[in-house]
């Protein structure tokens, strides 16, 4: 009878993850299909996996060759950022690819880098003139605030005497609106638009709309100055994974909506576009964390991110992430199932249920920061942290078999898990300061505190079965752990954790607040106070950050409440 119920728990519980599993990884519908032919212009970039312009690592001329022989029937154009840097035979292998050029020459602060760059771009652009069809002088350059206008723009007259080509610059739409008088030194208005990282973040959902009305915008300005000058949508894209701002949810499926909205916008109204980016860019995680490496059509292994058409998969592998969290759960029943043979079936169905859960925030959590590592170390921390969860849960579950069948607490096994809570928490605590205080390019840690979340839940309801009570002491540390260890420090870690909820929403809200356009759409306190407020509370993965948070601290809130009442 016993092997009979445990048969039955398996089965339920299997269908039941199986069913959930199977239905929320449906392909889900992604907007209208991409028309069939070339895309007009990708970014190209062509950084692989251990090579970064940061480090000085430059692309090899087979890698280029290669990415470009990829390209060659996807796109009409690639638009180029640097005319050095390993990049100098890109002009000839596009031309053995039929492909067109829009090359850019990178400008910082540096006077010898600028000018080498600049000397680099007009010897391309004059040396292979059937390839490079425009040219672009800087990139964000007064963004980033390496340099005033005034020597940004003797850079773009510099190059337009020296090339027959039409010449821009390219920057985020609103330094077009700063400095009108770009307007009238260049051939072309070059602007990003990225409703991602808006000042006020767009949904995917109003991107399109929004992407309509920025053009709208700098077609009317520039009418004041240079009516009929054309303008070029120079960046556009969305990032499949990383951090959500406000409403802006990063996702495969979600990037897969904005390009194809964006191009149908554009094809409506005949806007000149490029999409920003062909590939995946890893090092850029060392700038902008995980949804800087993010925004190509292509992963850094060259592997299509999303299809043009059809439905998209937000987890296409989910199949696999299913087979291992079912056979490491089948691993934990098998070990615990003569211990808890004997219990009541909503007991066993309570634990089976636990173990379930942690295998699947075991699998997720190792898929996806595995998928978004990008060099040793942070291989190397994907690795301690999957090996950190694996061993909590493991003390979980014995702590949870302990108290299901009603054996008493054990000292040693008290001690580990506080232990581990507690370096756990650690950790969550150095998250959530650095969130609050510059999160930018910092992703939410969700996936890397489920199952100690899921514990402190999972432990709350086993003894909810055994008692069937709930009050103070059952949700008290010492009770979850079994064994009161009488410890000072409770209430200090309860307060940590409760004060960095509250700065992670203060630091949020502020940083909107300091925006340079939302200061100007909204330049009063008062006025900006709710707007900014909004964009936080509308954070998903703040909100489950919070949720996490708030769930690690409840048992050491009760915990000094207890033996205070003790």
């Amino acid at each position: 009878m016993p092997s009979i119920r445990v048969l039955l728990c398996l089965i339920f519980i299997f269908l039941v993850h199986g069913s959930f599993a199977w239905l929320n990884n449906q392909p889900q519908d992604a907007g209208t299909d991409v028309p069939s032919g070339k895309l007009m212009s990708l970014s190209f970039a062509p950084f692989r996996e251990g090579f970064s312009p940061l480090e000085e690592k430059f692309p090899l001329p087979e890698h280029i060759d290669e990415d470009l022989r990829l390209l060659a029937d996807k796109t009409e154009t690639i638009r180029t950022y640097s005319s050095l840097g390993g990049q100098q035979p890109t002009p000839e292998l596009a031309r053995k690819y039929s492909l067109k050029m829009i090359q850019g020459a990178w400008l910082g602060y540096g006077y010898k880098d600028n000018s080498n760059e600049v000397n680099a771009l007009i010897k391309s652009a004059n040396e292979h003139p059937d390839v490079v069809k425009r040219v672009i002088v800087g990139n964000e350059v007064l963004l980033r605030g390496d340099m005033d206008v005034d020597r940004l723009i003797g850079y773009i007259r510099e190059v337009k005497k020296a090339v027959k080509q039409p010449v821009s610059y390219a920057d985020v739409w609103s330094m077009y609106m700063k400095y009108p008088k770009l307007i009238n030194e260049v051939d072309f208005i070059t602007i990003h638009i990225l409703p991602y990282w808006e000042d006020e973040p767009i949904s995917v959902e109003n991107a399109s709309q929004h992407l309509e009305k920025i053009v709208k915008q700098v077609e009317d300005e520039a009418r004041g100055v240079a009516p009929g000058k054309p303008i070029l949508i120079g960046e556009s894209g969305w990032p499949s994974a990383g951090r959500q701002r406000g409403m802006a949810i990063p996702g495969v499926v979600n990037e897969a909506k904005f390009i194809r909205g964006m191009i149908q916008v554009a094809n409506r109204h005949g806007f000149d576009y490029n999409i920003v980016e062909a590939f995946n860019q890893p090092w850029k995680s060392e700038l902008e964390g995980v949804v800087g490496a993010n925004w190509g059509l292509f992963s850094a292994d060259r592997e299509p991110v999303f299809p043009l058409t059809g439905p998209v998969n937000e987890t296409p592998n989910w199949p696999i992430r299913f087979a291992v969290a079912t056979l490491i759960w089948l691993l934990a029943i098998v070990k615990y199932s003569k211990k808890l043979e004997h219990v009541s079936l909503i007991r066993m169905l309570a634990f089976f249920t636990l173990a379930q859960v942690f295998s699947v925030c075991l699998v997720t959590l190792a898929d996806f920061l595995w998928y978004t590592s990008y060099s040793n170390w942070q291989r190397l921390y994907t690795a301690a942290l999957v090996v950190a969860n694996t061993a909590l849960g493991a003390l979980l579950l014995e702590r949870g078999s302990d108290i299901l069948s009603d054996k008493p607490g054990r000292t040693k096994l008290a001690n580990s898990l506080r232990t581990g809570y507690l370096l756990f928490i650690l950790l969550a605590l150095y998250k959530t300061y650095g969130l609050a205080m510059n999160g930018r390019y910092l992703s939410f840690p969700i996936e890397q505190f489920t199952i100690p979340a899921f514990g402190v839940i999972g432990l709350i309801a086993c003894l909810w079965l055994r008692e069937h009570k709930l009050n103070g002491r059952v949700l008290a540390f010492d009770s979850l752990i079994g064994w009161s260890l009488q410890s000072s420090r409770d209430r200090f870690v309860a307060f940590l954790l409760s004060f960095g909820a509250i700065a992670l929403i203060l630091g949020e809200t502020k940083a909107f607040m300091d925006g340079r356009d939302f200061i100007q759409a909204h330049p009063g306190f008062s006025e900006g106070l709710p707007f900014a407020l909004s964009y936080t509370l509308h954070n998903q993965q703040l909100l489950s950050w919070l949720t996490c948070l708030v769930t690690l601290s409840l048992p050491f809130w009760t915990n000094s409440r207890s033996k205070q009442d003790a």
